[in-house]
């Protein structure tokens, strides 16, 4: 197996350390919850570089890549629902509504993809889909250093509790990243589906 693959492989088992962080109760672990995602993200930047500069690209990793990074990104967004932000009345992190738009845009786009495979079609990757994806990773984080940098001590404040426009930055760029990336999700999907509708019209 090869590095590419073997990185992509680890996504799957720091999602897994990821979701028992975020569910285990000790100190520091939404914390170990934000390191572990973010090592998970690095691991599809550097999985995916390293296979075009060295030419490994296989067929295990075109199918096992973005199914890596889809539950990597929906365990996350799910996880959020089920946490309650007690200093803000005990709503969700994130409301339920924006990870069905979530989870069911990459399950469309899943699903149109197993379609065109099916007539020897393969899609690519659109720009639109990659800056999808990261700005769900950015939302991720921000969220995770949201519930987390108060714990830091000082160093978190000094970092993320500067006032902007007078209060904490991280208090406000949190909900703008969630908002940037369900619009995102959202502009992204409809545009795909658009784009490669003569794929599943022509079987209606």
């Amino acid at each position: 197996m090869n590095l590419p693959n073997k990185l992509t492989l680890s996504r799957f088992v720091l999602t897994a350390a990821f979701l028992a962080a975020m569910f285990t109760d000790f100190r520091y672990h939404v914390t170990a919850a934000l390191l572990l995602f973010s090592a998970a993200s690095l691991t599809d930047y550097f999985d995916g570089k390293i296979a075009r500069r060295d030419k490994l690209i296989t067929n295990f990793g075109v199918l096992m890549d973005p199914l890596a990074d889809k539950i990597l990104v929906c365990s996350a967004f799910i996880a959020f629902v089920g946490l309650r932000d007690e200093s803000n009345g005990g709503q969700s992190w994130i409301a339920a509504w924006m990870v069905v738009v979530i989870v069911a845009r990459e399950l469309a786009i899943t699903g149109l993809r197993l379609l065109a495979a099916s007539k020897q079609v393969v899609l690519a990757a659109e720009g639109y889909g990659k800056h999808k994806t990261i700005s769900q990773i950015v939302a991720i984080i921000a969220i995770l250093v949201y519930h987390s940098y108060l714990d830091w001590d000082g160093l978190g404040t000094a970092i993320f509790g500067f006032n902007v426009f007078g209060k904490p930055w991280i208090t406000w760029f949190e909900p703008l990243s969630i908002w940037t990336a369900v619009a995102l999700t959202i502009i992204s999907g409809t545009l795909y589906l658009w784009r490669n509708r003569h794929l599943y019209l022509q079987d209606m």
